[in-house]
């Protein structure tokens, strides 16, 4: 296959440390975090002690200040581990930099260097009971009151929700009703009045991630807690970020398509059918070389669209067409895998049967695959 060019010397040894950490300090953990339906808060305070929050966040406000290859590495080596449970990468890449790029320097010094910690969690706000992925039917509220918003509304399928310690609120702050031009984001710390959160949701897969429903009943911020230069320039802030955001979930794809043909590729070379390995099977051999082409095939789109993003000129089009083709390749990889597996393949002891659970939600999560396929139709 083509070999990958993106990385140096010095993301490889970060890539050690990360693999490290998932297979010592996560991975134990990560059967009892399921049960429970989230991961322990000290997990999130030893990674912000190892310096793994917020990479990407310059040094000034507690991060690294380092290029979203160090977010990338971090995200593959997750996946390779298959831990799931942890939300590094919604609380690092996607609401500190809501904060970083549209914050004023209050917000920035305060909140920050709590992420890059693990002091602070994370999370954003956006879906609700009805809308789904159309941002522009969002009915969640927030009213001038003084020198205050008064918010009202709730949100679904929040990850990091359970935890959070302070949350981007999407909210329309303006009287049309729909549509994109009044929704502002306002930023909403745990603990103030009226804010509540759900259990966490009892999801198929997933289930060490906390994902829960957020209500707010009457929550009084003041309106120095809104994001950006003025109100109504919400949907803008979030077109920014989301072609990262849908990256994200590409990079994540293509790298759980590979673990799970690594696993497949080792059980079937030591499992023995009519006294021959699986893997000396032509139908077996065939299938493994067609998932070795297409995620190599796969691979390289992502790595190209990674090189876009790091010069900021990666275009939605192609961050949907990413998140879409991947996230349907990681759900045929896995299927096929987990038939090579046999019965195994569905025993939640294999790795390859939970990654068959987890991997499903990537086709709905960041905007659906049907969404993306709009979007791309939209540039024809």
């Amino acid at each position: 296959m083509v070999p990958r060019t993106l990385f140096g010397a010095e993301h490889e040894e970060f890539r050690k440390s990360l693999r490290r950490f998932f297979a010592e300090e996560v991975m134990p953990h990560h059967e009892r975090w399921e049960e429970q339906q989230h991961v322990d808060r000290a997990i999130w305070n030893r990674a912000g002690d190892l310096g793994f929050l917020c990479l990407t966040i310059p040094e000034e406000y507690g991060g690294m200040g380092a290029d979203r290859l160090y977010s990338t590495v971090l995200m593959e080596e997750q996946t390779h581990a298959g831990a799931s449970g942890v939300g590094f990468s919604v609380h690092s890449d996607i609401i500190a930099n809501y904060i970083y790029n549209f914050g004023n320097e209050t917000q920035k010094q305060h909140w920050l260097p709590k992420m890059a910690s693990g002091e602070a969690i994370g999370a954003v706000a956006m879906t609700e009971p009805g809308t789904g992925s159309d941002l522009q039917s969002i009915k969640t509220r927030a009213v001038k009151d003084g020198s205050d918003y008064i918010i009202n509304g709730s949100k679904i399928f929040i990850t990091n929700g359970y935890l959070s310690d302070i949350v981007v609120v999407v909210a329309r702050t303006g009287d049309s009703g729909e549509g994109s031009k009044d929704l502002s984001l306002i930023l909403v710390e745990a603990g103030t009045p009226g804010f509540t959160k759900g259990k966490p949701l009892k999801k198929v897969g997933m289930k060490g991630q906390d994902t829960c429903e957020l209500f707010f009943e009457n929550v009084r911020v003041p309106q120095s807690n809104l994001l950006g230069p003025k109100e109504g320039m919400g949907f803008i802030m979030l077109m920014k970020e989301l072609a990262w955001e849908r990256l994200i979930i590409a990079i994540l794809s293509i790298a759980g398509a590979q673990a799970a043909l690594d696993m497949t590729l080792e059980y079937t070379r030591n499992r023995k059918v009519f006294g021959k390995p699986v893997a000396s099977f032509q139908n077996s051999r065939f299938k493994l070389a067609e998932m070795k082409a297409e995620i190599g095939i796969g691979q390289v789109f992502v790595d190209r669209c990674i090189e876009l993003q790091l010069k900021n000129k990666l275009a939605p089009d192609a961050a949907a067409a990413a998140k879409y083709w991947t996230s349907d390749l990681l759900c045929k990889v896995v299927d096929e895998c987990v038939q090579l597996h046999g019965g195994y393949g569905y025993m939640l002891e294999y790795p390859i049967a939970r990654a068959y659970i987890d991997s499903r939600a990537s086709k709905i999560y960041g905007g659906t695959n049907e969404i993306m396929k709009e979007l791309i139709a939209r540039t024809l």
